[in-house]
């Protein structure tokens, strides 16, 4: 299902590649961290947001003429992108697009993933792209779209699939696919109760990671099909994909690592334990995802701050963080920050202690709190005493706390201001 390619071809290709990213969501199961942003502009990892993912991954691919569908609570992500993603230059034809919903062609919102590229149809017929990469914006993962597209190609497909394998417990929350010996898809299952396993496999299922790669003339094709069908719910899973493998060519490529050939990292942040989770993962010493990795950047936005400083070294007040990570414009001020990550501009004061725990930017934490397995949302003041993570009734009382134990903290919860950008 894979291919190996000339790099020369794939960078030819690329360029004749326009890529749509979905950055619509509203990703209710963040909770609060997606109360006032759409999971797309969701901070990750220090100094980023989630959407900075699949744009480095078009930028290190080739790929610099990009789409960007926006349509929930989209504000702070339309600044995140003007701020930090226009360095593109016009007249060479690349750019990064906002494509906000604005009724181009119905009288509705973007009612599914298919229905918001089918609105900006006219937009994509200006670009003539000869291929057209569609991606999830809220997807944590480094990949060279330009190996998929070029499988795409040699395969002589009509569609293609980016995969990943998973257990079946897990594929229960992905489209589910079953292909032949040479990767062409045979069914789909959108989310299917009873995942089907991988042949020769009892507890492994092939799943869709929502990347698709289509030949130009056969999305527009497909999606002004879709588009007349009274009962779609207009949604590539749902609708596109079933309706097109009996009678295309659409095959699966499987998302590997180049050198090793094992499954490549890739993570759907998309409730409060797995975002706290995969953040956590960062401060690990060899992290599966390398945010250190300058053959592969991850691009961004991020003000002009200065260093972080770490004050006091008396006994019992000593600003200190260890098997942590700390962004810039951070001041640790006589506290101590243990297996934490803290975004930039936080501020910990004297005698609080912080663990296993991941504070937004902008977070203020005052004298003598105790927090632990938390996730602290932007802008939060906690007040002077606060302890968090010990005693989960009493959490419960006052924030929202995960199956997993980890307890979510929003400026709201601490009866603060709530209606800003961030």
């Amino acid at each position: 299902m894979n291919q190996t390619c000339n790099p020369r071809f794939v960078s030819r290709l690329t360029r004749n590649t326009l890529a749509l990213i979905l950055a619509g969501g509203r990703g209710s199961r963040l909770k609060q961290l997606t109360q006032w942003r759409s999971k797309p502009a969701v901070p990750f990892g220090g100094k980023f947001r989630i959407i900075d993912f699949p744009l480095s991954n078009c930028i290190n691919s080739g790929i610099r003429r990009i789409g960007i569908l926006t349509q929930y609570k989209a504000h702070s992500l339309l600044l995140h992108i003007q701020r930090g993603w226009g360095f593109l230059r016009g007249e060479f034809g690349e750019f990064v697009e906002l494509l906000p919903a604005q009724q181009r062609v119905e009288n509705n919102w973007y009612q599914g993933t298919a229905d918001a590229i089918y609105q900006n149809i006219d937009i994509l017929r200006s670009h003539n792209p000869d291929y057209v990469l569609i991606l999830a914006g809220d997807h944590v993962y480094k990949m060279d779209y330009g190996t998929m597209i070029a499988h795409h190609v040699a395969a002589g497909a009509d569609m293609t699939v980016g995969c990943l394998e998973v257990d079946l417990e897990t594929a229960k929350a992905f489209g589910v696919m079953s292909v032949d010996g040479e990767g062409r898809v045979l069914e789909f299952a959108e989310k299917p109760e009873n995942p089907k396993p991988l042949p020769g496999s009892t507890d492994v299922a092939l799943v869709s990671m929502g990347i698709y790669v289509f030949n130009k003339d056969f999305l527009f094709e497909q999606l002004i099909k879709d588009a007349d069908i009274r009962d779609s719910t207009h949604d590539f899973g749902k609708d596109i994909i079933p309706n097109i493998i009996s009678n295309y060519r659409v095959v699966a490529h499987l998302f590997r690592e180049n050198e090793s050939g094992a499954q490549a990292y890739w993570r759907d942040v998309g409730t409060v334990d797995a975002f706290w989770k995969t953040n956590q993962e960062l401060i690990g010493v060899t992290p599966e995802l390398n945010l250190y990795d300058s053959s592969w950047p991850i691009w961004t936005y991020q003000e002009q701050l200065p260093p972080a400083k770490f004050i006091f070294d008396d006994d019992g007040r000593r600003g200190m963080a260890v098997d942590s990570m700390v962004s810039g414009g951070c001041i640790i001020s006589g506290a101590t920050i243990r297996h934490t990550l803290i975004f930039s501009n936080v501020r910990v004061n004297s005698f609080s202690e912080i663990e296993d725990s991941v504070l937004l930017p902008n977070v203020v934490i005052e004298r003598n709190c105790r927090i632990k397995k938390a996730v602290i949302d932007d802008g939060c003041v906690v007040p002077e005493g606060t302890i968090i993570g010990e005693d989960p009734v009493a959490d419960a009382q006052r924030f929202h706390v995960t199956e997993k134990g980890v307890v979510l903290v929003s400026p709201d919860m601490l009866g603060q201001e709530i209606h800003r950008v961030r």
